[in-house]
């Protein structure tokens, strides 16, 4: 399992303290020695969830954290020490970590874009809608926000016809740009399947790329949840064999 856990400094609005070395924070922030806040697995379980909020929870044995699992089409945000889990094939998944409230959060979305009247973290643009504001609700501030992105693989061989995973990996660089949040990693394209998990409290990312034996499993389940053949017809018209 690959370690993508990328410190960076960010300007911060105000007087700052200091921190660890050369690194400041700006006054009205945590106090990075207070340890993250932690949750019981039921506590979890009986939280009221949004609309598109990941709500299937699960203590994770190798890393000894309860976990939240991120299907197609959902989003979840927290700050408590955890772990929050999705696995990917031409999907994007976008983690956002505002470093000084140390808020950290995961989409999964299928496709850029879709039908206006199609509110859905299906799609990416309303997905990174979603994730921004729920981060921003919770106290995250946007100019201290990072992000990681991961997916966007061609996992089958006759998957070429609409170039999914390079339209969503085209999308969300662009989109994180045109709102100023730095992608300080990425694992993107190629042909792997990926597993993805995050620690909101920490930013940590870890990525594993899937053995490629039996992709339709994973193609299946993003069909069966979000319909993306389906949602893929209605957006770009005509007849499409998108898996």
């Amino acid at each position: 399992m690959r370690n993508l856990s990328s410190p960076l400094d960010l300007p911060g609005a105000g007087a700052a303290r200091p921190l660890r070395g050369n690194s400041f924070v700006p006054q009205g922030y945590p106090d990075a020695a207070m340890p993250a806040p932690v949750s019981s697995l039921e506590q979890l379980k009986r939280q009221p969830r949004q609309p598109g909020e990941a709500s299937f929870f699960y203590y994770d044995p190798h890393f000894q954290l309860n976990s939240a699992k991120v299907l197609p089409g959902e989003y979840f945000v927290s700050r408590d020490e955890m772990a929050i889990v999705t696995v990917l094939g031409s999907c994007i998944a976008a983690c956002l970590w505002d470093r000084f409230m140390r808020i950290g959060g995961m989409n999964h979305f299928m496709l850029p874009d879709g039908d206006s009247s199609d509110v859905s973290g299906r799609y990416g643009s309303y997905a990174m809608e979603l994730l921004i504001n729920e981060m921003l609700k919770m106290g995250a501030r946007r100019e201290s926000m990072q992000a990681k992105i991961f997916g966007g693989a061609q996992v089958m061989a006759n998957f070429t016809t609409m170039n999914v995973g390079e339209r969503n990996t085209s999308f969300v660089t662009e989109y994180l740009q045109t709102e100023r949040i730095p992608i300080v990693s990425e694992d993107v394209l190629d042909i792997y399947p990926r597993k993805v998990v995050f620690f909101p409290s920490t930013g940590k990312a870890m990525v594993k790329r899937l053995a490629h034996a039996h992709p339709e499993a994973l193609v299946q389940q993003e069909i069966t949840r979000g319909n993306a053949a389906a949602v893929a017809r209605n957006t770009a018209g005509g007849s499409v064999d998108l898996f």
